[in-house]
Formats: structure tokens, sequence, C-alpha cells
């Protein structure tokens, strides 16, 4: 007797949907609805009026929502769910409105390019466009406040008094430092189109004083000197693997002994599959430079054998962030 065959293509029709799903989110982002739902429960005429498109537009748009657990629906009135409440509305902190904006207007007409990012003899474009700096500094800020705010509480920064954010972007994880840590000597370093707008970023921000912002590429031009602890940030996934250990050496020769090394990124597990938030954005950081891809903890300790460092220990953030810790051998 002949079993009923009891495979579906459910998983398959899932996942390839899923650009559906994203992009609705990305429209009802940039169109204010999670903002004006903040005002509380609405109706779609008057959600319509708010937005300033037709009622029928936003009903498609809201009742994704719905579907996808972000907004309730209650008879004939709208209103966040507790998630969209607490990361979408914009009245509270993480607010991830940035990051969607980054993922919609940089990362999503990049991942179109993904067959061609794959071939070998492609060639990528720049790393880093200046009209697009802002969006982009903005939702890597988004995506990484939480490991920021955690990176003090885990690693105890007291030992030090001076310390380098290499690849610093907005200046995110130097501001939560400061806050615990108010006596150290923050220095950003990152390139000059990011550190220009860092800098415009930081001029308000309290404690902001005490951060110096130095602009160069970390690979070519001198580093700044006379520094205990170095902080990479959500930096080595933009890499190879061949670039990521030539960074390592190049600053292992510019910092003494007894320098501290903090490497903070999506770091995997030995099968590049968990997390799997890590797992899916290697393609993200492929399309993005052309050689990016995400490593794990057994990869990352290769490259400070080879380059000089000491490993000493490797530390869950938040989300799927987590922080490894090194030392320049004596």
């Amino acid at each position: 007797m002949t079993m009923p065959n009891t495979v579906t293509a459910d998983a398959i029709f899932q996942i390839a949907s899923g650009f559906m799903a994203s992009k609705q989110l990305f429209a009802a982002s940039e169109l204010g609805l999670f903002e004006h739902l903040a005002d509380g429960p609405m109706t779609l005429k008057l959600l319509a009026q708010r937005i300033g498109i037709p009622c029928h537009h936003v009903r498609i748009i809201a009742d994704a929502m719905v579907a996808l657990g972000l907004v309730e629906r209650h008879h004939h009135q709208y209103q966040n769910s507790p998630v969209a409440a607490a990361f979408l509305s914009g009245h509270s902190t993480p607010d991830l409105r940035p990051y969607l904006r980054l993922w919609n207007q940089i990362s999503y007409p990049a991942w179109q390019q993904l067959e061609m990012r794959l071939r070998p003899d492609h060639i990528p474009s720049e790393l880093v466009n200046e009209k697009k700096v802002k969006v982009f500094s903005e939702g890597v800020e988004a995506i990484t406040s939480g490991a920021a705010q955690a990176l003090p509480r885990t690693y105890d920064f007291r030992r030090h008094r001076r310390v380098l954010d290499l690849g610093g972007g907005t200046g995110s994880f130097l501001l939560a430092l400061l806050q615990q840590q108010p006596a150290i000597e923050a220095t950003l370093f990152d390139l000059p189109p990011i550190a220009r707008f860092a800098r415009q970023r930081l001029r308000m921000a309290p404690g902001a004083e005490q951060i110096t912002v130095v602009e160069g590429d970390f690979f070519h031009d001198p580093l700044p000197p006379d520094q205990d602890c170095v902080l990479i940030a959500h930096v080595a996934h933009m890499f190879s693997p061949e670039r990521n250990r030539a960074l390592l050496q190049r600053l292992r020769v510019s910092v003494a002994a007894g320098t501290r090394l903090l490497l903070v990124d999506f770091w995997t597990d030995s099968t590049h599959t968990c997390p799997l938030f890590a797992a899916l954005l290697a393609g993200e950081f492929l399309v993005a430079t052309g050689e990016g891809d995400v490593y794990s903890e057994e990869e990352v300790r290769t490259w400070l054998v080879q380059s000089g460092w000491h490993y000493l220990e490797h530390q869950p953030l938040r989300e799927a962030s987590s922080l490894i810790v090194a030392e320049a051998h004596q």
C-alpha cells in the first residue's frame, strides 16, 4: 500500500514570500503608520487622512501589519501591537525605524544584485556613498543600540584610560561607555564621510565633548597612538578574512603589549547557521561590500593567534551580538 505524500511546499512559499512581508513593513514605517497609531486607536478613514493616501491603500498595509502581528484590529479600529509600540512608534528606545529605512533604501535594492555578488568576477561598488551616509549610519546605530548599551555592563572598563573605537560610526558605543565611565578619553576613527556625520550627531550629545573624532582609513592611515583599549564593533563582517587578519596585524604593531582588543559582532557557531539572524545577514554583508560575511568564534581565534593577540574570552551582549576579548602579547 502506498502512503500518501505528506511533504508540502509550505516552507518554500513561506520563505519565498518573505520579501512581501518585509516590503510592506518598510512601507508602513516610511508612511508613518506606527507613529500615527502611537496617538491611540484609529479608523482607516482617520489613518488615511493622517497619512495622506487613499483609504483602500491604507487598508492593504494596515491589514498586512495585523496579519504579521505588528498591528491589532478591534472592530473598525487599528492600534499598535506591544512590539510595534516598543520599537516602531518613535516614542521609545531603541527606535528601529532608522534600521528599517536603511534596509528599505539601501539594502533592499542591493539584494537584487546578490547573484552578481556571488560571482568571483564581479567588481563591487564603493563601500561608502556620501549621499547615503546618514541613512546608513542611523540604521546601523539603531540595530546595534542594544549591544552598545550592554557592552559597558558586560566588560569592565575601569582598567582603561584611553579607548579607541575603530570604525565607530555615530559614536553610539562610546557614548554608552562614557555614561558608565565618564573619566575615559575616547577617540572615534572612521572614514571621512562617516566621521563628518559623527561630528554632527555628537555635537549635542551629553558627554560627547570627551570624544575626539579622527578621519582616516584604518587599513592605510596612521592610527591614533597611546591607546590601552581598542574597540572594533560591527566592522569585521564588512571584510574578507584576509583583510580582517591584516587589520588585526596592523593594529597589533601600533599598540603596546597588554592593550585590550574588544571585538563586537554577530559571531556565529562553527557551522555559520546560529544565530539565525546572523546567518541571514551574511548575504546582507556580501551585497554591501562584495566581500563581507559572518564569522565564527573559531575563525576569530585563528586570526588573533596569527596576528599577535592572545584570546581571553567570549561573552554574549544583546540580540545576536557578542563580545570577543583579546590582549596584545607581551
